[in-house]
């Protein structure tokens, strides 16, 4: 069976930090790229990071950049989302994905296999 599991979300005042953690079993994995996103109420979901299979190059969001770091561990099959100085916008579902093709993207479209997503609130 294939599975992408997230964890680390929770709620946190803004200005805080959590690190979220993308799990995968089931499926190759550290040769695709891998990409973060999230869906608040009402809006499209979003890519906020993407990592390169080799860790080497990284894609950001303008609204994340600067705040949130994307890194992966490729012998544990894993990548994560260090998420730091959050604000209430932020407040969303966070999804990890891996992509269809080592190189990066932020698109939708590019990523064939979705977590369940974990609830990311950030209070103000």
């Amino acid at each position: 069976q294939v599975h992408l599991v997230e964890s680390g979300g929770g709620l946190v005042q803004a200005g805080g930090s959590l690190r979220l953690s993308c799990a995968a079993s089931g499926l190759p994995f550290g040769t695709y790229a891998v990409g973060w996103f999230r869906q608040a109420p009402g809006k499209e979901r979003e890519c906020v990071a993407a990592i390169h299979w080799s860790g080497g190059y990284t894609y950001y969001a303008d609204s994340v950049k600067g705040r949130f770091t994307i890194s992966r561990d490729n012998g544990k099959d894993s990548v994560f989302l260090q998420m730091n100085s959050l604000k209430a916008e932020d407040t969303a579902v966070y999804y990890c994905a891996r992509g269809v093709r080592p190189a990066l993207s932020s698109y939708t479209a590019d990523y064939n296999y979705w977590g369940q997503g974990t609830q990311v609130t950030v209070s103000s």
